[in-house]
């Protein structure tokens, strides 16, 4: 926990030193103002909003006993399994078989499952995902998660936050500095994205299983999951590929720029090493 608490603290500063190096070689003392009020206020919106953000962004409905009674049910007998408060549970309408956790702590969690996930999976392989997603929030892997989806998709305002600088004639930018900001953007929303462990992925794998009790079963959905998922588009992680390291599977098609994107270990390793404690 206190790894994660020191990756957040260190992501968040991180954002604020990118936003005011790049305003102070843009604009001057007076960019660098802006550009550290921009972050600031950026980093308070990320702490705190980040998850209902990114819930929106999916457009999760959020259900409950009545409304999805076997669903909620399970995830409820789950987070008792881990000691964990009842998170808010969510369904995305989506056909990708896919599902992820998010929250600033346990006490704010919630837990999203598509569909398609849903639909696809056995009752048994179906709780062995969500064990996992709960594993996730149990080691708080859900802050650093969340706000870094939400940094990094922001990181792209820098390059507008450039060629504002660039156009501005009083302010005498050389339109190269701008390009090369446009160029660097995105390839330090990459670099967030790899800060993202990949260990984090075989940890939540493991204690998923411990709080299922069915380590084969997350090993079978994850087999499941991995062989449909890349022949059925997610159109939202398309087109918020900085949000594919908070789902159990790599959501993206492997086509192009959007394979930097990838965080997920090979899920064929993580599949044998399931099977490993199995035995």
């Amino acid at each position: 926990m206190v790894g994660n608490w020191l990756k957040t603290s260190i992501l968040m500063a991180g954002i604020v030193v990118l936003f005011g190096t790049v305003g102070a070689a843009l604009g001057g003392a007076g960019g660098m103002l802006i550009a550290l009020l921009i972050a600031a206020a950026m980093n308070v919106y990320a702490y705190w909003f980040s998850d209902k953000a990114v819930l929106k962004m999916y457009n999760a409905r959020e259900v409950d006993a009545t409304s999805a009674p076997e669903f909620y049910n399970m995830v409820s007998e789950l987070a008792r399994n881990a000691e964990l408060p009842m998170p808010k549970v969510y369904i995305i309408d989506e056909a990708q078989p896919n599902a992820f956790a998010t929250g600033r702590n346990p006490e704010n969690a919630a837990v999203a499952a598509t569909t398609g996930i849903m639909q696809l999976l056995t009752t048994r392989e179906l709780r062995g995902v969500m064990a996992h997603e709960l594993a996730h929030v149990k080691h708080r892997d859900t802050l650093i998660s969340t706000i870094s989806a939400t940094i990094a998709g922001a990181i792209s305002s820098i390059a507008q936050f450039g060629m504002l600088f660039a156009h501005g004639r009083d302010r005498g930018v050389h339109p190269a500095v701008a390009i090369l900001i446009m160029i660097l953007a995105p390839i330090a929303a990459m670099l967030i994205q790899m800060a993202i462990s990949r260990a984090r992925e075989f940890e939540a794998d493991r204690a998923g299983a411990e709080i299922s009790n069915d380590p084969t079963a997350l090993a079978a959905a994850l087999q499941k999951i991995h062989s449909y998922a890349h022949k059925i588009p997610l159109e939202t992680a398309e087109q918020h590929p900085e949000t594919a390291q908070m789902m159990i599977i790599n959501p993206l098609s492997a086509d192009g720029i959007k394979g930097l994107f990838s965080t997920h270990p090979q899920t064929e390793e993580r599949i044998a090493r399931l099977m490993a404690m199995a035995a």
